[in-house]
């Protein structure tokens, strides 16, 4: 069953906003633990400068953890696979003549694009690349350690 409506805006977003469709705002959005994961060597040279380019973001974000490593990696490889079908169509064009059959075809790089173009959809919602991925993330919240005169105001001595 597909989503309905629109994808939910990222809290921060609609704070900035105001709030203005006054919903409950997502108090349990990801803030992970975070960590660079080493790029992987397998990776050819185009997946391995969009891992330079993205890793560092989702750092920054706090989205990126030493786990999210292969994930990351097949984002990046996607990514690269997608650029080199773009390449193939914009060099080649859309579609050819088949010489048996003297029939234009279309090339199966087409159909390899917009194979990769929903595989890095996937990715992107996956790695939270996308204002609306981010909205509908949700973690449980940290402990936070209890202060002790707060504590004492709300009858909770030790």
């Amino acid at each position: 069953m597909g989503r309905r409506g629109f994808p939910p805006q990222p809290t921060a977003i609609k704070i900035l906003k105001g709030n203005p469709g006054r919903r409950p705002l997502n108090k349990a959005e990801p803030q992970p633990e975070s960590g660079m994961p080493a790029c992987p060597a397998w990776l050819d040279t185009e997946a391995r400068r969009e891992w330079k380019r993205v890793a560092p973001l989702l750092h920054r974000m706090g989205v990126l953890t030493k786990i999210d490593r292969s994930a990351l990696a097949m984002y990046c490889d996607a990514w690269s696979q997608f650029l080199a079908a773009r390449t193939v169509i914009r060099e080649e064009g859309l579609s050819y003549v088949n010489e048996k059959t003297g029939y234009v075809q279309q090339r199966p790089e087409v159909a390899v694009y917009h194979n990769l173009q929903r595989i890095l959809r996937g990715w992107c919602y996956e790695l939270g690349l996308t204002p609306s991925a981010r909205g509908r993330m949700t973690v449980s919240p940290k402990q936070e350690e209890a202060d002790p005169f707060e504590a004492f105001l709300a009858g909770r001595q030790n």
